[in-house]
Protein backbone atom coordinates (compact mmCIF):
# COMPACT_ATOMS: atom_id res chain seq x y z
CA UNK A 1 0.00 0.00 0.00
CA UNK A 2 1.51 3.52 -0.73
CA UNK A 3 1.41 5.60 2.54
CA UNK A 4 0.56 8.99 2.92
CA UNK A 5 4.23 9.86 2.69
CA UNK A 6 4.55 8.91 -0.80
CA UNK A 7 1.02 10.43 -1.93
CA UNK A 8 2.25 13.74 -0.71
CA UNK A 9 5.05 13.75 -2.55
CA UNK A 10 3.65 12.66 -6.03
CA UNK A 11 1.41 15.86 -5.42
CA UNK A 12 4.51 17.75 -4.14
CA UNK A 13 6.05 17.13 -7.65
CA UNK A 14 2.78 17.18 -9.72
CA UNK A 15 2.75 20.90 -8.25
CA UNK A 16 6.35 21.83 -9.15
CA UNK A 17 5.95 20.77 -12.36
CA UNK A 18 3.13 23.00 -12.85
CA UNK A 19 5.41 25.75 -11.82
CA UNK A 20 7.76 24.78 -13.79
CA UNK A 21 8.75 27.92 -15.13
CA UNK A 22 8.17 30.13 -12.08
CA UNK A 23 11.91 29.12 -11.06
CA UNK A 24 11.79 28.19 -6.75
CA UNK A 25 8.61 27.69 -5.34
CA UNK A 26 8.61 28.32 -1.53
CA UNK A 27 7.07 25.08 0.47
CA UNK A 28 4.94 27.47 2.56
CA UNK A 29 2.91 28.01 -1.37
CA UNK A 30 2.66 24.18 -1.75
CA UNK A 31 1.72 23.62 1.76
CA UNK A 32 -1.03 25.51 0.73
CA UNK A 33 -1.82 24.61 -2.93
CA UNK A 34 -2.19 20.75 -2.07
CA UNK A 35 -3.54 21.03 1.44
CA UNK A 36 -0.72 19.62 2.95
CA UNK A 37 1.02 20.43 6.30
CA UNK A 38 4.15 22.38 5.47
CA UNK A 39 5.61 20.50 8.47
CA UNK A 40 4.76 16.96 6.49
CA UNK A 41 6.36 18.51 3.59
CA UNK A 42 9.43 19.55 5.97
CA UNK A 43 9.74 15.26 6.29
CA UNK A 44 9.20 14.36 2.37
CA UNK A 45 11.85 17.11 1.24
CA UNK A 46 14.94 15.05 2.33
CA UNK A 47 14.10 11.87 0.72
CA UNK A 48 13.31 13.49 -2.67
CA UNK A 49 16.80 15.77 -2.18
CA UNK A 50 18.73 12.55 -1.44
CA UNK A 51 17.29 11.08 -4.90
CA UNK A 52 18.14 14.03 -6.57
CA UNK A 53 14.61 14.98 -7.34
CA UNK A 54 15.09 18.66 -6.35
CA UNK A 55 16.55 21.83 -6.62
CA UNK A 56 16.68 24.25 -2.76
CA UNK A 57 17.80 27.54 -2.93
CA UNK A 58 17.54 29.02 0.23
CA UNK A 59 17.03 32.78 1.19
CA UNK A 60 14.11 35.25 0.74
CA UNK A 61 13.48 34.01 -2.18
CA UNK A 62 14.27 30.24 -1.94
CA UNK A 63 12.33 27.19 -2.27
CA UNK A 64 12.20 24.19 -4.59
CA UNK A 65 12.24 23.42 -8.15
CA UNK A 66 12.19 20.08 -10.07
CA UNK A 67 16.05 19.29 -10.73
CA UNK A 68 15.20 17.95 -14.36
CA UNK A 69 12.02 18.59 -17.12
CA UNK A 70 8.72 16.64 -16.02
CA UNK A 71 8.79 14.32 -19.21
CA UNK A 72 11.83 12.91 -17.45
CA UNK A 73 10.25 11.81 -13.99
CA UNK A 74 8.27 8.58 -13.77
CA UNK A 75 5.75 8.01 -11.08
CA UNK A 76 8.00 4.99 -10.09
CA UNK A 77 10.82 7.01 -9.55
CA UNK A 78 9.28 9.62 -7.37
CA UNK A 79 7.16 6.88 -5.16
CA UNK A 80 10.59 4.77 -4.68
CA UNK A 81 11.75 7.82 -3.52
CA UNK A 82 9.45 8.50 -0.61
CA UNK A 83 8.61 4.78 0.14
CA UNK A 84 11.43 2.74 -0.45
CA UNK A 85 11.22 -0.44 -1.65
CA UNK A 86 7.99 -1.01 -3.45
CA UNK A 87 8.21 -4.64 -3.41
CA UNK A 88 4.63 -6.71 -3.24
CA UNK A 89 6.94 -9.04 -0.17
CA UNK A 90 9.71 -8.98 1.65
CA UNK A 91 11.40 -11.52 0.21
CA UNK A 92 12.06 -8.94 -3.11
CA UNK A 93 12.99 -5.50 -1.26
CA UNK A 94 16.51 -6.19 -1.93
CA UNK A 95 18.83 -6.97 -5.24
CA UNK A 96 18.97 -9.93 -4.19
CA UNK A 97 16.27 -12.93 -2.42
CA UNK A 98 17.80 -13.85 0.40
CA UNK A 99 14.77 -15.86 1.52
CA UNK A 100 15.99 -19.56 2.41
CA UNK A 101 12.81 -20.94 0.85
CA UNK A 102 13.39 -18.87 -2.44
CA UNK A 103 14.69 -21.98 -4.54
CA UNK A 104 11.74 -24.06 -3.65
CA UNK A 105 8.76 -21.18 -3.44
CA UNK A 106 5.69 -22.12 -5.34
CA UNK A 107 4.35 -18.08 -4.75
CA UNK A 108 7.62 -16.26 -5.81
CA UNK A 109 6.84 -16.13 -9.58
CA UNK A 110 3.51 -14.70 -8.39
CA UNK A 111 5.51 -11.74 -6.26
CA UNK A 112 7.79 -11.16 -9.01
CA UNK A 113 5.04 -10.74 -12.05
CA UNK A 114 3.39 -8.42 -9.44
CA UNK A 115 5.97 -6.60 -9.26
CA UNK A 116 6.80 -6.46 -12.73
CA UNK A 117 3.66 -5.22 -13.60
CA UNK A 118 3.54 -2.50 -11.04
CA UNK A 119 6.64 -1.04 -11.69
CA UNK A 120 5.70 -1.36 -15.52
CA UNK A 121 2.84 1.07 -14.83
CA UNK A 122 3.97 3.09 -12.18
CA UNK A 123 7.79 4.15 -14.96
CA UNK A 124 5.47 4.44 -17.70
CA UNK A 125 3.76 7.40 -16.17
CA UNK A 126 6.02 10.75 -16.49
CA UNK A 127 5.00 14.00 -14.38
CA UNK A 128 4.18 15.48 -18.09
CA UNK A 129 1.62 12.60 -18.79
CA UNK A 130 -0.11 13.85 -15.62
CA UNK A 131 -0.22 17.30 -16.58
CA UNK A 132 -1.54 16.41 -19.88
CA UNK A 133 -4.35 14.39 -18.10
CA UNK A 134 -4.79 17.25 -16.15
CA UNK A 135 -5.22 19.24 -19.66
CA UNK A 136 -7.36 17.41 -21.39
CA UNK A 137 -9.67 17.05 -18.72
CA UNK A 138 -10.29 20.65 -18.46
Amino acid sequence: MISTRGRYALRMMIDLAERQGEGFVALKEIAESQDISKKYLEQIIPLLNRSGLLLTSRGVTGGYRLAKAPEEYTVGEILRSAEGSMAPVSCLEGSTNDCPRCGKCDTLPIWEGLQTVVDQYLDGISLADILRSKTEKG
